[in-house]
């Protein structure tokens, strides 16, 4: 699978798998969740459907080099948001100290689109 197909589908089931936690947060766990763990699922879902958004729309540009950026994205919603889904349901504190990890490569992802597009890596 090309890289442009890989990141669109995985932007698609990103999408897909915020809904659904979105929808299972808000009727499933609504009795279930304390309010601080209801906020730190949103912040997942939120996370999770901002990024997935993002990955539809690079993998539909034409920037060259991206790859690893999307690949860092990636990656860091799994265990940004993975992590705040797992804390919300088990609440077991330590997974907090996974969290920032996700949000780094977020955050590095970023960057390193921003230096393609500085460098003028359109297509």
């Amino acid at each position: 699978m090309n890289q442009t197909r890989f990141t669109l589908t995985v932007g698609s089931c990103f999408m897909f798998l915020g809904v659904l936690m979105g929808a299972f947060g808000a009727h499933a766990l609504e009795h279930r969740l304390s309010v601080q763990a209801q906020g730190w699922w949103q912040t997942a879902v939120h996370y999770q459907m901002l990024h997935g958004l993002a990955l539809l729309a690079l993998g539909a540009s034409r920037v060259s080099g991206i790859e690893r950026a999307t690949q860092s994205l990636i990656v860091g919603v799994i265990i940004f948001s993975g992590s705040l889904y797992a804390l919300s349901l088990t609440n077991i504190h330590w997974l907090g100290a996974i969290t920032p990890i996700g949000g780094l490569l977020m955050m590095i992802g970023w960057l390193m689109l921003a230096y393609q597009f500085w460098r003028g890596r359109v297509i």
